[in-house]
């Protein structure tokens, strides 16, 4: 089978493995969206007297022993052990035999906005604290680079197609899936491992969106800090960790017994091409990523059920992200439903996408939608149903994951109830 084929190959998620700031497995992570846990507190990692910002969503009791041995963890950053604690647990899930499958067509493709931040930061401490170049450790640069975790995925399960990283900030994960998608649908692969994984609870991260006023600063209430859509909030917060889907070829699946939790119909992918911070006007390019992941599945935009919206608690992307749903859907936006999960997670920068495609499937298969918790004062500018504080069960055939970056990257994922 090549990408040449008339017939159209479906895609569908037959594995799934996630470490989250309101849980540290997909199951746990999922009833916790759906109650609407928050998962941001204060900052423990380093000292914080000298930030204006000093709380974030950490992981909590995450044990990489669990997954790694001590010498893999030492020569690992977190944001690598994080992706390989999912990629252990998806494969679990999926039930898959790698004995049985053809690995040159099974392969993986992994981002992380920034790759390892902290590795960065305790090598320049050695060089600056008198160490010097001849101190640097060897593993300083494959600890760091963002590839990393797509190479030690790889190399563990020893899966020989197609492997890569992508980096497109906070879409970065979207696009690992939708990278993952095409090459399947194209004949490329059958089996893709994909997401992100991000641990940039750090000084110089804290420090450095600080500097851009991006985060939040209501440090006296962590838990009401991340409030998308509402009229009161004020940056977002960050937040750490990894999810790992498996995407697979439809009749591969079958053949091998899958369980099935949802299709991936279409994708969008655009750019704004405006401002590095900072979404076009009218969020024209998310627009266009909406339009597209909905024509690419063949539907019209009254179909669609559910937004799990990029939602990042700013002032301009809540902003500009409602009036693109609002020229995208028309009439329709009001009676969508639209959250933010990232009011409990916080944001994962290049991990969102793949915490909130899980989310999304997940949404889709059971039929419940996760609400956006402290939305307590409506803003005129943001006037659609966000589902405010308590998750709401309807049934649900296709919803939409959105992830804009900063450089105008969007990405924009379909995922649809799985009939075969």
């Amino acid at each position: 089978m090549n990408g040449h084929s008339n017939k159209q190959r479906r895609v569908v998620v037959t594995g799934m493995g996630a470490v989250t700031p309101i849980g540290l497995s997909v199951s746990e992570y999922w009833q916790n969206a759906v109650a609407g846990t928050n998962g941001v507190g204060m900052i423990t990692y380093f000292d914080t007297t000298q930030y204006d910002t000093k709380i974030a969503a950490e992981l909590k009791g995450f044990n990489p022993l669990n997954f790694l041995d001590r010498k893999e963890i030492n020569r690992m950053d977190p944001f690598a052990r994080y992706a390989m604690a999912c990629a252990s647990m998806a494969i679990k899930d999926s039930e898959i035999d790698l004995e049985k499958i053809d690995r040159d067509r099974a392969g993986v493709i992994f981002g992380s906005g920034i790759g390892g931040m902290l590795t960065w930061h305790q090598q320049m401490e050695v060089y600056y604290n008198g160490g010097g170049p001849q101190r640097i450790s060897p593993f300083f640069v494959p600890m760091m680079i963002a590839d990393i975790a797509a190479g030690h995925i790889s190399m563990r399960y020893k899966l020989r197609g197609p492997n890569y990283a992508t980096t497109s900030a906070c879409a970065t994960a979207s696009h690992a899936i939708a990278d993952a998608f095409m090459l399947i649908q194209r004949g490329n692969a059958d089996i893709m491992l994909s997401g992100g994984s991000e641990a940039a609870i750090t000084p110089m991260g804290i420090g450095g969106f600080n500097a851009m006023k991006a985060l939040s600063t209501r440090n006296d209430k962590p838990e009401k800090a991340c409030r998308p859509f509402d009229a009161q909030r004020d940056g977002f917060i960050m937040g750490e960790g990894s999810a790992v889907l498996i995407l697979e070829e439809l009749e591969h699946a079958i053949k091998r017994g899958a369980k099935i939790y949802g299709e991936i119909g279409g994708i969008g992918l655009t750019a704004d091409a405006h401002h590095i911070t900072a979404p076009a006007p009218g969020g024209e390019g998310a627009v266009r990523s909406m339009r597209l992941a909905i024509q690419d599945a063949g539907l019209k935009p009254e179909q669609v059920d559910y937004i799990n919206a990029h939602g990042t608690s700013t002032e301009f992307n809540d902003k500009s992200e409602t009036q693109a749903i609002k020229t995208v859907f028309g009439e329709h936006a009001y009676k969508l439903h639209v959250s933010s999960t990232k009011s409990m997670t916080g944001h994962l920068l290049g991990a969102a996408g793949a915490i909130e495609a899980i989310v999304t499937i997940l949404a889709v298969q059971n039929d419940i939608m996760p609400p956006t918790i402290n939305y307590e004062f409506p803003d005129p500018e943001c006037d659609l149903n966000y589902i405010p504080n308590k998750s709401v069960k309807k049934e649900l055939n296709v919803a939409i994951s959105n992830t804009f970056g900063f450089g105008g990257h969007n990405a924009t994922l379909l995922m649809k109830k799985f009939r075969n």
